[in-house]
């Protein structure tokens, strides 16, 4: 995942969202390495590589990640043609729209 993609999903990220959230979005990105984000009660963590613990973790390529973040793609659509995998609490991932709104 690129810096930039890092830097403008912190600024996206919707702290109201969050609260009593503690969660960790583990990413593996086939173009881009690992990353995961911490989100604990309205506060947002970005770290390079791979958590002991993940709440949920997200298989994609940055593209698709993109894609549904500008909501080019729909995620859910992206998990069912195989282009984004996830496994542990996937009901989780359907929050990361609200948690990093697009306007």
């Amino acid at each position: 995942m690129s810096s930039t993609t890092l830097q403008k999903l912190q600024q996206r990220f919707d702290p109201q969202a969050a609260k009593g959230m503690d969660d960790v979005f583990q990413f593996h990105f086939d173009d881009a390495g690992s990353h995961y984000l911490i989100v604990k009660d309205g506060t947002l963590g970005v770290h390079e590589g791979e958590h002991d613990d993940p709440t949920v973790t997200l298989s994609m390529s940055s593209e698709t990640l993109k894609g549904v973040m500008n909501g080019d793609i729909n995620g859910m659509s992206a998990f069912m043609t195989g282009k984004l995998k996830a496994t542990g609490n996937v009901m989780l991932a359907t929050k990361l729209t609200s948690l990093f709104p697009s306007h």
